[in-house]
């Protein structure tokens, strides 16, 4: 297996250069300050080393010297028992929990949609937009209450819908004005140092093409 690791760290990470997934993992290397070496994999034609040491072949997938750690979630929270500083989850179990909940609601309501827009039939794919329009500003509210989603600090959740909402003008959404918590959420975020490193430059494209 040659897989190219970085001396800093020991960690090499196979990552999409525009995924939801990849983007997420990455934002939690950032935020922690981790060095790695990230290997952007092409959708179409990806790597024999990462096939080698990941039998599902996706993206993201983590290789820390003699470990292999794929799937979004299981990595990022391999990363913050591993790396504990700053911590990314709460210590304590009910919060915990209610952070996994919080995680699992976003996967499961939102990002099983931008599924939809992408590769969805086009009736689908606007059904699917307008359903996450709609979640989105109902959900505005949370958005308001504390410095970051359901937190005073920065927190795991926040490298979840994070990714999301920087995509949106791909999706082909715009959030009305009046949804001006979402908006000045995405201000505090998009200027974090951890976010603005954990991008592509596919993804600093996005938003380039659309202002």
């Amino acid at each position: 297996m040659a897989v190219a690791v970085s001396k800093k760290s020991g960690m090499t990470l196979f990552s999409g250069s525009n995924t939801l997934d990849s983007h997420r993992v990455r934002m939690v290397l950032a935020e922690k300050g981790l060095q790695s070496d990230i290997i952007e994999v092409d959708r179409q034609e990806s790597p024999e080393d990462l096939l080698e040491v990941n039998p599902y072949n996706t993206v993201p997938t983590l290789v820390d010297r003699n470990l292999v750690v794929y799937h979004a979630r299981i990595i990022m929270e391999y990363l913050d028992e591993r790396f504990p500083h700053p911590p990314l989850l709460p210590v304590y179990p009910v919060s915990r929990a209610q952070f996994r909940l919080m995680m699992h609601r976003i996967e499961k309501d939102w990002y099983s949609l931008v599924e939809v827009i992408q590769s969805g039939t086009p009736k689908a794919a606007e059904k699917a937009r307008a359903e996450l329009t709609e979640s989105l500003i109902g959900m505005a509210p949370l958005f308001s209450q504390t410095p970051f989603l359901m937190s005073d600090e920065f927190s795991m959740i926040d490298c979840t819908v994070a990714p999301l909402l920087w995509r949106l003008p791909e999706y082909g959404i715009e959030l009305p004005k009046t949804a001006k918590a979402i908006h000045a959420y995405c201000e505090r975020i998009f200027e974090r140092k951890g976010f603005r490193e954990s991008l592509t430059d596919t993804e600093i494209e996005l938003r380039l093409g659309s202002e």
